[in-house]
């Protein structure tokens, strides 16, 4: 009895010496109000990250993550950096599989995108001596069977 007397004395005490605050719902947008990076500035920024010397595999295939988690194609002065860093670490598979990841991110557009990034890394690829997944055969596949009404 004593305990819930004290307990609503503390409420009443509580309520008479602390005024009320007054909260009004007033919607506010919280957003992202830091500075804009602009597109060269990404580019140089992602460049830079593929061009340490001291990255190693994780690293590359977190910055690899992140792009493609991004709406948007890489720049092919990115994926040439990109492919740099996977001959550093002497990850010849992964620098395969980046390419692939890029043609994906192509979309619907893939026909007009990817033969662009093709001819603007293609020295590149030469220099390092990494093939397309089309010139590995990755594009078909490898035990696919002839159609049963084409026969």
């Amino acid at each position: 009895m004593l305990k819930s007397a004290s307990g609503v004395l503390a409420n009443v005490l509580k309520r008479s010496l602390v005024p009320a605050a007054r909260v009004s719902a007033v919607p506010l947008r919280r957003s992202h109000d830091g500075p804009v990076e602009s597109d060269e500035e990404f580019d140089s920024r992602y460049e830079l990250f593929f061009n340490r010397k001291d990255i190693d595999g994780w690293e590359i295939r977190k910055g690899m993550n992140d792009l493609c988690g991004m709406d948007l194609v890489p720049d092919p002065r990115i994926i040439k950096a990109a492919l740099h860093a996977c001959r550093r670490v002497n990850d010849y598979a992964l620098a395969v599989r980046f390419i692939e990841a890029c043609k994906d991110k192509c979309g619907p557009k893939v026909n007009e995108i990817y033969p662009y990034i093709i001819q603007e890394i293609k020295p590149t690829l030469t220099e390092l001596g990494i093939e397309t997944p089309e010139e590995l055969g990755y594009d078909k596949p490898e035990l696919a069977l002839e159609n049963v009404y084409d026969m």
